[in-house]
Order: structure tokens, then sequence, then C-alpha cells
């Protein structure tokens, strides 16, 4: 083979792989089974669940540490509204109980860690 044909073949390995990670190059596939969303390059997994509300953070594709953080959660089930608190729990902020999450259910967290805070909008599907 040739060292032109090889560097030809390994640019386009190298650049298959950038695509299939995404923009920024990292996988925003669910790790959990929940939803993701970005938001200034972090991937914010939302787990919800009639007895268990979960959400997950990765930078660049590295969890962030959720000690301090915290979240509050609205969720809309179209006239209904219910607000969660969510602490940490390990890896991640968790909260436990009676939740009304159904298809079609939206949802607004307003996520706090290291000192800043963002909205997290999302919706079950």
């Amino acid at each position: 083979m040739k060292i032109s044909t090889f560097l030809v073949a390994a640019g386009i390995t190298f650049f298959s792989a950038l695509a299939i990670a995404g923009p920024g190059g990292h996988d925003h596939a669910p790790k959990h089974g929940g939803i993701v969303i970005e938001i200034k390059d972090v991937d914010y997994e939302v787990v919800a669940k009639s007895d268990l509300i979960q959400i997950y953070a990765r930078d660049h594709g590295k969890a962030v540490k959720m000690d301090g953080g915290k979240a509050k959660v609205t969720l809309l089930n179209g006239i209904d509204k219910a607000d969660v608190e969510l602490l940490p729990a390990g890896d991640k902020l968790e909260a436990k109980g009676s939740f009304k999450v159904t298809k079609g259910t939206k949802g607004v967290a307003m996520v706090t860690l290291g000192g800043k805070t963002n909205a997290v909008r999302f919706e079950i599907k």
C-alpha cells in the first residue's frame, strides 16, 4: 500500500470516528436509559419514572461530580404541575417517591452544579 493511500484511509477512519461521536467529539447516547439534553458541552441525562427521578451529568464524556449539587424539577401534565427536589446520590442527583410521569409529560429541571445553574427542558416520549 502506498503511503498516500494509507494516509487517505487513516484520515477517513479518523474523521468517521469524529462524526459518529457527534459535535464536540463526545458521545450523546443515554447511559442510564434516560433522555439526554446537551447544554454548554454538558450532557444532562434525565431518568424520570413513576417512583424515581434522576439526573446524571457528563462533561465531554466524563461524569460531573455531584457534591453540593441540587436540582428542582417541575413536571407538567396538562394543567397538573408538581415540583420535586433532587439531591446528590453518588454519581447523580435523585429523588424517590410517587410521580406522575407518563408519555407526554414535560419537565424543566433547574440544575445547580459547581455554583452554576442551567435549565434542562425535557419531554417523555
